[in-house]
């Protein structure tokens, strides 16, 4: 778990659900990703541009590479082969930056015209977002330059890949809107209005469904991409905010009540309410299903959700299975396995 006012990482033993020795940094973390191949994370600090490379059984900082002065975010590509690489988009110089993990130098830098926010890889390509410019960039991956760019709605600060790369979905706060954009041609489609401020994505396992959350209502939105129209709204607890699937759930944080809502997917009804915390907001799956682990930042610690414990109850309240310090405002989180 990235803790990013205590500048570290907090380590816990899912087989006994005991923290273990924190990994110390010497900047705030932001993101983790768990290593394609080997039992590793990478962890990114978006303030300093720099990515760590640490071994998760030593709990040591193996390698480390500073990329910009200011970064953003950094998506894995490549699969686990040889090609394997995970590209970094950095603010400050604007540009997508590769660092082919068997070396973690920078190998290839695709320049930005416009200041980045947010972006998404599929395959060979890359959709860059810019919220000030209200644009999104198309870069291929294996290129050096933006080949199209499309206009988008002011304040469009989220940007994601749909049905395997073919198409973008970009979500503007300021217009409440959803717009799906070719990747082939950088054409709009669709412009979908919507109820809320879309800060949140979160899809199926297929596709078939986007789930969208934001200020505006207590609800989520369902979105159909193959479709390319909206669904409903349901009620989803308190200001909704980052989603999970799993299974026949959709997961909800709730920041402002401390909770996590269950909702079932197939008859989008309450299943559960979980309490776990002061302001969860971020949720990840443990890769067997078993498990939804809660960041909660405001009070520090990883509340420990067993996934059984959801089906469907008189009272519609769920028990926390473990609750576990992991540091000052927790903000990211990887499974890793050491075998």
């Amino acid at each position: 778990m990235a803790a990013q006012q205590s500048h570290s990482l907090g380590v816990i033993d899912l087989l006994t659900f005991r923290t273990a020795r924190p990994v110390r940094l010497d900047a705030a973390p932001s993101a983790i990703l768990p290593h394609p191949r080997l039992p590793r994370v990478l962890v990114l600090s978006a303030d300093t541009g720099t990515v760590y490379e640490i071994d998760a059984a030593s709990r040591r900082v193996i390698r480390r590479v500073r990329v910009a002065a200011q970064s953003v975010s950094m998506v894995l590509a490549g699969g686990t082969g040889a090609n394997a690489a995970l590209w970094l988009l950095a603010r400050s110089p604007a540009a997508l930056v590769e660092l082919p993990l068997d070396s973690l130098q920078p190998r290839r830098r695709i320049h930005l015209p416009l200041t980045p926010d947010d972006f998404d890889v599929s395959g060979n390509h890359a959709a860059i977002v810019s919220r000030a410019a209200a644009a999104l960039m198309f870069a291929r991956l294996d290129g050096s330059a933006i080949e199209r760019t499309a206009a988008l709605s002011r304040d469009t600060a989220v940007v994601r890949f749909q049905q395997n790369g073919a198409q973008v979905i970009a979500g503007s706060w300021a217009d409440r809107s959803l717009s799906i954009i070719d990747t082939a041609t950088a054409a709009l489609l669709v412009r979908l209005p919507l109820p809320i401020e879309p800060h949140h994505f979160c899809s199926t396992a297929d596709g078939g469904q986007l789930f969208v959350s934001g200020p505006g209502m207590d609800a989520v939105v369902i979105v159909y991409p193959y479709q390319t129209e909206i669904g409903e709204t349901i009620l989803a607890g308190r200001a909704p905010a980052a989603m999970a699937v799993t299974g026949p759930y959709l997961l909800v944080t709730n920041p402002e009540t401390g909770t996590v809502t269950a909702l079932d997917i197939e008859t989008r009804r309450l299943a559960a309410v979980v309490a776990v915390g002061r302001e969860p907001r971020h949720i990840l799956i443990t890769p067997d299903r078993q498990y939804a682990l809660v960041l909660n930042e405001k009070s520090g610690d990883l509340a420990v959700i067993r996934i059984a414990s959801l089906a469907t109850r008189r009272y519609k309240s769920a028990p926390l299975f473990a609750m576990l310090p992991v540091g000052d405002k927790p903000v990211s989180a990887s499974v890793v396995s050491l075998a």
